[in-house]
């Protein structure tokens, strides 16, 4: 049986990147694991460095990201507010800088993301990684300098854990296509919105797969015995899990249904609970 899982998917990564460097929000929670990874990244000789996900509207730690500067642009993984609820205000603190994201609502001074976007600049190589699921909104940022790559996987996947399918914004089926996506990535590190990082990218990915697929059976287990709701659902599946983690399981629950009765044709047999809406970065270890 899946249980709680709480470990890192893969193995921890020995050191970062030459050119990136950690600043973590001090929101720490049984949602955001030792808070938000604020991914500062400068190439070599180079002057202005990108910002991945500046977190929370806290004014210490956007001050932090400040003092780093200069900094020519902000890069956001997905809209949860724990990522970017402090962009517009490390904007500002910056010098006004751009802040690209794939939500127009989140941008600044800048053309929401699109895979076709050009981010090269500053001495970095950024692709643009198109992964929904998490969100609707959710991307990773493949990026290289001085002979050294990594994945920026946002909430796509974390440093411990598993991360929540955030429904109805997200969606299971566009979540298990990204991880397939993400096993290409061999070998490369995976650097987290959450958590420590992670040596092996498409490791990860794998293993995030196989965890979902063990979630799935369990899932259709619990219907055929009976579970009518996506809480009672949690209660038979998520039984080892902290019952405060249950109502950002309950959304995963949903995202699950969802993608059983889109595979068989029949309509999900569990109602959704409309106060449990995720309206932040919910996350959760199960």
């Amino acid at each position: 049986m899946t249980g709680h899982l709480t470990a890192p998917a893969a193995a921890l990564a020995d050191q970062l990147p030459s050119w990136a460097t950690l600043v973590r929000a001090p929101n720490p929670g049984p949602m955001t694991l030792d808070g938000t990874n604020t991914w500062l990244l400068r190439a070599p000789g180079q002057e202005h460095a990108v910002v991945i996900d500046p977190g929370p509207a806290d004014e210490e730690h956007l001050a932090e990201i400040a003092r780093s500067g200069p900094v020519g642009l902000i890069l956001i993984t997905h809209g949860h507010f724990d990522h970017v609820e402090g962009a517009r205000r490390c904007s500002e603190l910056l010098g006004d800088i751009p802040v690209r994201a794939v939500d127009p609502a989140h941008c600044v001074d800048g053309v929401p993301l699109c895979p076709e976007a050009d981010l090269n600049g500053f001495g970095l190589d950024i692709e643009l990684l198109d992964t929904p699921g998490h969100t609707a909104d959710s991307v990773c940022f493949l990026i290289g300098a001085a002979g050294q790559q990594a994945v920026f996987t946002g909430d796509t996947i974390l440093g411990r854990g598993t991360t929540v399918v955030a429904w109805p914004d997200g969606d299971l089926g566009d979540y298990l296509a990204s991880l397939s996506t993400l096993t290409a990535y061999e070998g490369i590190p995976a650097l987290p919105g959450h958590g420590p990082a992670l040596a092996d990218c498409a490791a990860a990915a794998r293993f995030y797969l196989a965890h979902r697929q063990a979630r799935l059976d369990q899932v259709r287990q619990a219907v055929a015995q009976g579970a009518a709701t996506a809480a009672e659902v949690v209660a038979r599946v998520y039984a080892d899990v902290d019952r405060a983690l249950w109502p950002a399981a309950e959304w995963s629950v949903q995202a699950q249904l969802a993608y059983l009765g889109q595979q068989s044709g029949a309509p999900q047999s569990a109602h959704r609970n409309r106060e449990s809406d995720p309206g932040s970065g919910g996350l959760e270890t199960p």
